[in-house]
């Protein structure tokens, strides 16, 4: 029994603190700023990871419909009691991988932020990032996997996708066969080889800018947006030592330059 309790206790202060993060006032304003150059009323958007759904919530409010994929079953919960009145955001509690099927995720109760689908991902990160050093993931759950390529299927073609799925990026963009207009993977210091194939693997799929923007900012680091050999060799110089951040990537079509921030 207690140690039920404490399990329920370290649940609720996981959650607390992404609340005290996500849901902060003056985010929403800060986010739908940020996204306006990528998404477009009637446009549909992936939010893969939407986690408490503050991301999601921003794309619906600038108009676009919303596929908010969120496979941590207690976090699910309370992300379709945030948008049940949010008619543009439609919750799938599946995870993304290269592959459908099945896969087991494991569940930190205490940083449910950190949950995870790659087992490499969390040994690494337990010995390379010191914000990790006292991160458990206690808790595992069989979830099961959908594709990119199955949503768009079934969506179409998003006009924006953002992905932070702990590591398990590479994987998610495996799963996708198509070049998508913009897109956005979360890096984290002690695994920037995920970033670089992330790179790597978009580019197989079309032309690609990248630009950077550093922990939970709201500005783009480059200027003008830079090719894929730059953005790997600033990975690869350690990303001007940040701890974490987004890695975005926009297409390139007929030359347009990507726009500004």
């Amino acid at each position: 029994m207690s140690q039920s309790l404490a399990a329920r206790g370290s649940e609720w202060c996981g959650l607390a603190r992404s609340f005290f993060v996500y849901w902060r006032p003056g985010r929403q304003p800060g986010l739908r700023r940020l996204y306006r150059q990528f998404v477009s009323k009637g446009d549909v958007v992936f939010d893969v990871g939407a986690h408490l759904g503050d991301r999601s919530v921003a794309f619906a409010s600038l108009g676009a419909t919303v596929i908010a994929l969120e496979p941590q079953p207690q976090v699910a919960r309370w992300l379709k009691h945030l948008v049940r009145r949010n008619e543009c955001i439609l919750v799938r509690t599946e995870a993304v991988g290269a592959s459908a099927g099945t896969a087991r995720l494991a569940i930190s109760r205490r940083a449910p932020t950190v949950s995870s689908l790659s087992a490499p991902w969390r040994d690494a990160m337990r010995e390379s990032h010191p914000g990790f050093s006292g991160v458990r993931w206690e808790d595992s759950v069989d979830v099961p996997v959908v594709t990119l390529d199955d949503l768009i299927e079934t969506y179409g073609l998003p006009s924006f996708c953002k992905i932070d799925v702990e590591g398990f990026e590479a994987e998610v963009l495996t799963g996708l066969s198509l070049a998508l207009p913009a897109l956005s993977v979360e890096f984290v210091a002690g695994q920037l080889p995920v970033a670089e194939a992330c790179v790597r693997r978009v580019c197989e799929l079309g032309s690609y800018r990248f630009n950077v923007i550093l922990g939970e900012g709201r500005h783009f680091s480059f200027d003008p947006w830079e090719n894929e050999e730059t953005i790997i060799a600033w990975l690869r110089d350690g990303a001007d030592g940040a701890s974490s951040g987004d890695l975005y990537a926009q297409l390139q079509l007929d030359h347009r330059e990507p726009l500004d921030d």
